[in-house]
């Protein structure tokens, strides 16, 4: 099993978070965070990474584009095991990430205000539930 050494965590409902981030950080994971959750984090006293920080860019877009980048996904999806992807990440300068935590949009609840459709699609665009696919496709293919 490989060792968790960085974590990536974006989630909507932060109950309990602290307890799970101030864990991973007392077995010296590095977590990475996005815009409320990495504000949140900071506030109970963890060190966190901000997203932006890692990849280089700034979050953009009101928000919509946050972990959209190849330091991400090229992170999250390369195969340790597979030399041509080793080779790829480092010629990249990529770095493995090795846990993701998040939690899916409370869309019913943001469905329920009232919101133009076209506004309401957007909350569904940018969660972070595109995520959740991640670890299910790296599993697949090992």
């Amino acid at each position: 099993m490989t060792k968790i050494r960085r974590a990536l965590i974006s989630v909507s409902d932060k109950t309990g978070l602290e307890d799970l981030a101030s864990l991973l950080e007392q077995l010296g994971v590095e977590i990475l965070s996005t815009g409320g959750t990495s504000k949140y984090l900071k506030d109970h006293g963890l060190k966190i990474k901000d997203v932006s920080d890692f990849t280089g860019f700034a979050e953009m877009l009101d928000g919509r584009v946050k972990t959209l980048h190849p330091k991400i996904h090229g992170g999250l999806l390369a195969l340790r095991k597979n030399a041509d992807h080793q080779a790829q990440v480092k010629k990249h300068g990529l770095e493995y990430i090795d846990m993701v935590v998040v939690n899916l949009y409370p869309l019913k609840k943001h469905c329920k205000k009232r919101m133009y459709p076209k506004k309401r699609s957007l909350k569904i665009l940018i969660s972070a539930d595109r995520l959740c696919c991640v670890p299910r496709l790296k599993i697949s293919r090992m």
